[in-house]
């Protein structure tokens, strides 16, 4: 396997954060003396450097098709990563203490791939499992359950009731006319209720009057206007609602 020494100095001291870090004794490949060098994992790479500070790493460790073990050495505390093959070179840890080298150990024996494989493996598998479960709870349907819908509100049940207005409303003076957009033919009702038409198809309430807009130095002002539109609102809506009321009908 090809390494870029580049890319390798620059993500182990960059400032991604580590799976473990701390100080370990390595023993040498010719010589037994033990060195205590700075290790640093990140992923599926053991790096080790000369000191903590160090701008790049010593050596690298490929944690893949490996496994890491307790072994008896002369330093207190030592694990073992070993390689399969005869010729593949077997690593000697020591931490310094008993409490390190659990963690070392245990972040070492999850740092491969070939583990979080398994361990996507079997969070599949209670995932089906779990999902059987509740399909066979709920009438033993095999389905997955779909997504949850929320059940529309009766607000939005009227809505969808009501008659489709046009995109475009027509206009009269500035203003959206509404028995326009329904019909311009038909006369307004003054009954006070929208009632329904020859069809059966509901009518909406009748707008207010409109007083006569005034020329010259008489018109009004911003204002005025403002308030008239607030008033003519606030009437519009609760004629509306009073409608929607009687189109659903006495409750019990």
């Amino acid at each position: 396997m090809k390494l870029n020494e580049r890319s390798l100095a620059f993500y182990a001291t960059c400032d991604s954060p580590a799976d473990n870090a701390g100080f370990l004794y390595k023993r040498g490949e010719r010589h037994t003396a033990y060195h205590r060098r700075w290790f640093v994992l990140k992923g599926n790479m053991l790096f080790y450097f000369e000191e903590r500070d160090s701008r790049e790493p010593v050596g690298v460790i490929v944690l893949e098709g490996c496994n890491v073990e307790l072994c008896d050495s002369a330093e207190s505390f030592a694990f073992a990563i070993r390689f399969g093959g005869s010729k593949s070179r077997t690593y000697v840890l020591a931490a310094e203490s008993q409490a390190a080298m659990e963690s070392w150990v245990k972040s070492l024996s999850r740092a491969s791939f070939d583990y979080m494989r398994l361990v996507v493996r079997e969070l599949e598998k209670q995932l089906q499992e779990m999902s059987r479960g509740l399909a066979g709870g709920c009438g033993g349907s095999q389905e997955p359950p779909g997504p949850w819908k929320p059940k529309p509100s009766g607000l939005e049940q009227s809505r969808e009731r009501l008659p489709a207005l046009p995109a475009i409303l027509p206009k009269e003076n500035g203003c959206a006319v509404w028995n326009n957009a329904l019909g311009a033919d038909r006369p307004p009702d003054t009954s006070g209720c929208g009632g329904h038409d020859e069809e059966g198809t509901p009518r909406p309430p009748p707008l207010p009057p409109r007083r006569p807009v005034s020329n010259g130095a008489g018109a009004r002002s911003p204002s005025t206007f403002c308030r008239l539109h607030e008033q003519y609102s606030r009437e519009v809506a609760r004629l509306r609602q009073d409608w929607q009321q009687r189109r659903r009908g006495p409750q019990p």
